[in-house]
Formats: C-alpha cells, sequence, structure tokens
C-alpha cells in the first residue's frame, strides 16, 4: 500500500554508546570500547533512508537524539552522523532539533559541529549536584563537570538548554535535594525535567536493593520533594507543563510533547521505538542483531503491534492527562469520531468530585491533587474489553 507522502513525523535517533554504565539505568546501552561505532553510524543512517522510502513524510517536526551517549562519539563520527541526519530530512520543516550531553564529554570542537548541522536544543542528565551521590549512582562527572560544561555553553552562546534531575535517590535527604534544586535553578535555564527514582529490574540498583545493600527515601519524603519542585520552579517563572517537566514559556519539549500528544514518530537505531500507521514497533537491541539486517538492507524490526482503537483512545488518556492543560475535548472527538462524555462521563465526574480532575466545556486535566496520584487516576480510564 502506498503512503501519502503530506505525513509529517518526528524521529528519535538513538545512540547506544557510553563510556560508563550507570547504576540505575535500564535503556539499550553497551561500552562504548571496542565496539563497532563507524559501522553503527553508516547502518543507523541506512535504516532512516530504507524507513523513509517505505513511508515517506512531507515535514520532521523534531529530531531527539537520544541515547547512550550521544556526545560520548568523537567529533568525525558525530559529524558523519550529523551530516547524515540533514541529508535525509527536509531540514527546513524541522522546529526543534536535540541532542543529549553528559556534562565532562562535550567539547567545543563537538559543539561546533553541532551548531554547524543545526542543532538547537541540548539536554544534559545531571541527576544532582552532590559529589557523594553522584558517585553513589555510577555517574562518571562531577559537580564541577556541569558547571564547566554550562560555562562552555554560555560562552559559545548556545542558550536552549535543558538539565535533568532525579529525586529519592539512595540516601538523599530533603535538605539536599533541595540545595541541588537551588544550584540547579541558579543557571535560570529555560528548561528542567524532573524524575523520582524507578526502581528497573535488571539494573544494579534494584539488585541491590533486593540484598537490602540500599535504601531509599520514604514515600513521604519523595512527595515532599515532588512538591518543593514544583513551589521551586512556579517562583523562578518555569512552568508545570507537564508532570515532570518545567519550562520558561516558549521553551517546552516540542519533541517530548509528540510523545504526550500521541502523535506518531519513527525510532531509529538499536532497542528504539517507533509509533508508525497506528502500530508500535522496536528494534533488536544487541548491536550485532541490530546490525544484521541493515548488512543486508533490510529494516532491523524485532516486534510490531497494532495498537486497537481501544488502547489507542486509552493512551490519548494515559498521556493527555500528564499535560498540564489536559486533554482537549475537541481534537478526542476529531481523533476518534466520538465524545469523550460518551466513554468516560461517570469516571470524570467521580474524579472531579474526589478533586483529582477539573473540566471545562473543552477540557478535563489533573488537579495539582491530582498530579500526585496521576497513575491511580489512569487506572479509571481503562475501558472494558469490546
Amino acid at each position: 500500500m502506498k503512503q501519502h507522502a503530506q505525513l509529517q513525523r518526528s524521529a528519535y535517533i538513538h545512540i547506544p554508546f557510553c563510556e560508563h554504565i550507570c547504576f540505575y539505568c535500564d535503556f539499550n546501552k553497551v561500552f562504548l570500547e571496542g565496539q563497532p561505532v563507524d559501522e553503527y553510524v553508516t547502518r543507523l543512517l541506512d535504516e532512516i533512508s530504507l524507513t523513509l522510502a517505505k513511508y515517506p513524510v512531507s515535514a520532521t517536526p523534531t529530531i531527539y537524539i537520544g541515547g547512550g551517549t550521544p556526545t560520548s562519539l568523537n567529533e568525525a563520527q558525530l559529524d558523519a552522523l550529523l551530516s547524515g541526519v540533514v541529508e535525509r530530512f527536509e531540514m527546513e520543516t524541522v522546529q526543534e532539533f536535540t541532542i543529549e550531553a553528559n556534562p565532562g564529554d562535550l567539547t567545543k570542537g563537538k559543539l561546533q559541529v553541532m551548531k554547524n548541522y543545526g542543532i538547537d536544543r541540548l539536554s544534559m542528565g545531571v541527576q544532582t549536584f552532590d559529589d557523594r551521590l553522584l558517585k553513589k549512582i555510577g555517574r562518571k562527572h562531577s559537580a564541577k563537570d556541569v558547571y564547566d560544561t554550562l560555562k562552555l555553553l554560555d560562552q559559545e552562546a548556545f542558550h536552549n538548554i535543558s538539565i535533568d534531575l532525579i529525586y529519592a535517590l539512595p540516601g538523599q535527604t530533603l535538605e539536599g535535594f533541595s540545595d541541588t534544586l537551588q544550584q540547579a535553578l541558579a543557571f535560570d535555564l529555560p528548561h528542567y525535567s524532573l524524575y523520582s527514582l524507578i526502581l528497573e529490574n535488571k539494573t544494579m540498583f534494584m539488585n541491590w536493593v533486593r540484598q537490602g545493600r540500599l535504601e531509599l527515601p520514604s514515600q513521604e519524603v519523595e512527595v515532599a520533594m515532588f512538591e518543593q519542585t514544583i513551589d521551586a520552579m512556579e517562583k523562578s517563572g518555569h512552568h508545570q507543563y507537564e508532570i515532570s517537566n518545567f519550562a520558561k514559556p516558549g521553551f517546552e519539549s516540542k519533541h517530548n510533547l509528540v510523545y504526550w500528544n500521541n502523535e506518531e514518530y519513527f525510532g531509529f537505531g538499536a532497542g528504539a521505538s517507533g509509533y508508525v500507521n497506528q502500530s508500535r514497533y522496536r528494534n533488536f537491541g544487541p548491536i550485532q542483531h541490530y546490525l544484521n539486517p541493515l548488512r543486508e538492507q533490510k529494516l532491523p524490526i524485532m516486534e510490531t503491534e497494532k495498537v486497537i482503537r481501544k488502547n489507542q483512545i486509552e493512551e490519548e488518556l494515559f498521556l493527555g492527562l500528564r499535560k498540564k492543560e489536559g486533554v482537549d475535548k475537541a481534537k478526542f472527538n476529531q481523533k476518534f469520531g466520538c465524545l469523550l462524555s460518551d466513554l468516560y462521563q461517570p469516571v470524570i465526574d467521580a474524579y472531579v468530585q474526589k478533586g483529582w480532575l477539573y473540566e471545562t466545556e473543552t477540557t478535563i486535566a489533573l488537579t495539582k491533587q491530582g498530579t500526585f496520584i496521576g497513575n491511580d487516576v489512569f487506572q479509571g480510564f481503562l475501558l472494558e474489553e469490546e
């Protein structure tokens, strides 16, 4: 079936290499040393070409290069990757071009390469400004590296920067977190993402918790950290536009909004996931398993799952309610050909009464109280099997 080319889809590009593996991370990643990095870059560009030939698009609103650690590539590899990316996409349609960076990995040379190819947003994994905690969670950078990297970015007039912080880390106190928050906000960056530590299977952290070697802050302390974040961000002029994300007006992450608006996107690279033609797909994760099909000019897709209408509707609610502005009733109607109230009015009424949701003529959204128990609220929007 021939695809129509008037579609627009964003793109996520995965660079799985790291110079160091953090103890809490379950993303698809491998040690950089001894890996076929040059071939990986070449085959990744092949994957993009093959995919765009199969699913032509007229616009790519956002491109996001994540990892792993994209800045673990050397300048020549970074240049090869970015030149290949800009050749393959209609760059004049790209509204936001982001790359992830690690503090301490970014050099003036690498930054110059990024700027040459139009990268206009940088996302940096800082996690905490407490050096003792950074060691404990397996990060190789120090707080000084963060300061040095931000100083470099400032000198090079690169200002559209986001940093990630993690709270509820092992042994982290409310006072310690407050200090990290104040240090982060002192930079007055346009965007901050704050996530509570989630214990993932197959990570060192999960093993240590099971063995009783690691103690995490209580749920009360975690909630207090989240409350403190919301208040501090609000005071500093960063509005909470999604549960974990805060921005100055106009600096919201356009790429992440693609996910929360439940729009389609390509996922390129080892272990990457995408959402195309109402199907979610995932690529092979191990590097050789990913490279093998591409050596024969075949796509490296490991699994594909058609998202049935019931699941599309549920996802629309789960993802949409993460946003501060909530779910737009008219857009919902346009997308699914039915009214939100036809499916969910009893649930909406019950949650409004509990103080978890508020409803206007045009939208439904979480209240501040609802934000703290988002997952419980989302459960109510699961539909009966058809």
